[in-house]
């Protein structure tokens, strides 16, 4: 893809080109008693173990040969598992009458000499791998360090994912929580009677806050009432960027502050982004220190993407939501301005996804947590965005869901 330069969607736009276990209890002796019946030679188990040397009428009967201690104590003669399990060496059924010569519990306790389950326990396993890191792009609110979006924001396959789409469990409402899990084989049709957007433009709150913005030609954006969808079109519009989600600006707070961020999205494409780069995922800014990121999972090109020089981190590649990430870091200074108030440079961060899929859910905070693990953190967030960007061509990409959600 070429290195080509990003214009922010909220103000801002990015150089860059596309995206980038007891032992069973011996018992000694075993038998239950030695000396035979009261007197006589035997007892209910003289010369051997429960059951061997003469079963209850076999060295003295029921009454002679002694009654139940007598010859021996009902544990002596062997602990539970050895000398003899329930059933063998003078089980109910073997060894005379119940109690005599032996009861049931005499020679053997049931369930003892292993406790269920022990000697084996469940096996772990593994956590995945990681990915990719997304192309160039920038962000940019009105009148924030330029023009409304300008720069593009990510978009590249990743759109929202975690906290449901709406009616799956997710809020739409600034401050909801979610715990949905996103059914890809039952998604909705697109919602009807939206309204349509065109120009470089935002408006929309809570996790419906959307923008528009592209450097030339048309571009069009519908949103729907109380429902987190959105379609995204463009008509050899350059540079164009559509998305949908959490918009905090300068009230933004450190990630964390948010709890468990998520996304889910599914989407559709049609047309083409023109045999350009186009990002398909999640995007946004932080401020001190400024940082433009993304988080990429499709594209009209083939998976992982590549932002251009872009350096792996340490941690890199991780797994994440069942695929692996590329996560990388570049610099660069933009061409459209940036959301942190006039910075001649900044860092850009991206997690790009290997493989392509154009539904799911993207734990959002996974990624910022993988990102400061290698020594990468992330500001004070602005925004947390599903994302469309394209470089070119003609087409429109549907995302019937578009649910971004935090739990805080």
């Amino acid at each position: 893809m070429p290195a080509m330069a990003l214009l922010l969607a909220a103000g801002c736009s990015a150089t860059g080109g596309a995206v980038v276990e007891s032992s069973g209890g011996s018992s000694s002796g075993g038998n239950t008693g030695n000396g035979g019946s009261t007197g006589n030679g035997g007892s209910a188990t003289s010369g051997g173990n429960t059951g061997n040397g003469g079963n209850t009428g076999n060295g003295g009967n029921t009454t002679k040969g002694g009654t139940t201690g007598a010859g021996g104590s009902a544990t002596t003669g062997g602990t539970t598992g050895n000398g003899g399990v329930t059933g063998n060496g003078g089980g109910p059924a073997k060894g005379g009458t119940t109690g005599t010569g032996g009861v049931a519990a005499t020679g053997g306790v049931m369930g003892s000499g292993g406790a269920a389950g022990k000697d084996a326990g469940i096996g772990s396993g593994g956590t995945p791998g990681t990915g990719g890191g997304p192309g160039p792009a920038r962000g940019g609110s009105t009148g924030t360090g330029g023009r409304i979006g300008s720069g593009g924001a990510i978009g590249r396959d990743g759109g929202p994912g975690s906290g449901g789409a709406t009616g799956t469990g997710g809020s739409i409402t600034d401050g909801g929580t979610s715990t949905s899990t996103l059914n890809c084989s039952a998604i909705p049709a697109m919602p009807t009677g939206g309204s349509s957007h065109s120009g470089n433009s935002q408006g929309g709150t809570g996790n419906l806050a959307w923008q528009i913005w592209s450097n030339q030609g048309t571009g069009t954006l519908s949103t729907f009432a109380n429902t987190t969808a959105f379609t995204s079109g463009w008509n050899n519009s350059g540079n164009y960027l559509g998305r949908m989600g959490f918009e905090w600006g300068s009230a933004g707070k450190s990630f964390d502050t948010y709890g468990d961020i998520k996304a889910d999205f599914a989407e559709t494409k049609s047309g083409s982004s023109g045999g350009s780069w186009s990002y398909i995922g999640i995007y946004g800014w932080s401020t001190n220190p400024c940082i433009e990121w993304y988080i990429i999972d499709d594209s009209y090109s083939k998976m992982p993407i590549n932002p251009g020089s872009c350096t792996n981190m340490s941690n890199s590649p991780l797994s994440i939501d069942g695929g692996k990430y590329t996560m990388c870091l570049r610099s660069t200074s933009g061409t459209g301005g940036d959301r942190c108030g006039g910075a001649a440079n900044w860092n850009q961060y991206y997690s790009i996804r290997q493989d392509n899929r154009t539904c799911g859910t993207i734990s959002v905070t996974e990624h910022f947590k993988a990102w400061a693990a290698a020594g990468n953190k992330l500001g004070n967030l602005l925004e947390v965005k599903i994302l469309l960007e394209v470089g070119g061509g003609t087409g429109t990409v549907d995302f019937p869901i578009a649910n971004v959600t935090k739990t805080q």
